[in-house]
């Protein structure tokens, strides 16, 4: 019990880091994943955490290119993420000084637990050599597609843009506050038509 509330008690401070992989050494010095595997599982078997794997490769099928010791940690939902974090409920719902610091944190975890409600195969990609990350990478019907999360109308992708150009063969999708717009490169997803989206596209024909 000792280590789920470890686990539990570190995962927001971990979101709202750049780099959002889940760092056993943050919870205590020499931490290991051996120690903490089972604390993990029971918080995802509890249905309170989304565990999100990375991908080496964005390509098809990604369970291929998964790695399994290397992942994201994601609260049940923003409402949970916020009384986890003392936040105020009408802060979330009205105000923007809370997002000043954790927007990020908190609209990935909206958009995560979207696609928690599908059966679309959901990873994120990073290298180690760069500093290149996706927020998520998912698998649709018809090909995969790497996802960018923005907050706000401010949607400078550079990680996605630098991804992009060295894929041409993949579009993006970068969800955000925008109307949607579609462009040769990437497409544009309100946030809150992201759920809609999903069942459109997973019902495509190749």
């Amino acid at each position: 019990m000792h280590r789920i509330r470890m686990v539990w008690q570190n995962i927001i401070s971990q979101l709202t880091k750049e780099n959002k992989k889940f760092i056993f050494g943050a919870m205590k010095k020499g931490a290991r994943a051996s120690e903490f595997e089972e604390a993990i599982q029971w918080l995802t078997d509890a249905g309170v955490v989304y565990k999100v794997t990375r991908v080496n490769e964005v390509r098809m099928p990604l369970k291929f290119y998964e790695e399994r010791n290397v992942f994201k940690l994601f609260i049940l939902d923003v409402g949970l993420m916020g009384a986890m974090g003392d936040v105020p409920a009408n802060q979330i719902i009205t105000g923007e000084s809370i997002f000043k610091e954790y927007k990020g944190a908190f609209t990935e975890v909206y958009v995560e637990s979207q696609l928690a409600t599908t059966d679309i195969p959901v990873y994120y990609h990073s290298v180690n050599s760069s500093r290149i990350e996706l927020d998520f990478v998912i698998q649709l019907s018809d090909n995969v597609y790497p996802v960018e999360v923005k907050a706000e109308e401010n949607v400078k992708a550079k990680s996605m843009k630098i991804f992009i150009n060295n894929n041409p063969e993949l579009k993006g999708i970068r969800l955000s506050m925008k109307n949607h717009e579609n462009q040769s490169w990437l497409e544009n997803i309100p946030l809150f038509a992201f759920r809609e989206y999903l069942s459109e596209r997973n019902r495509m024909p190749d």
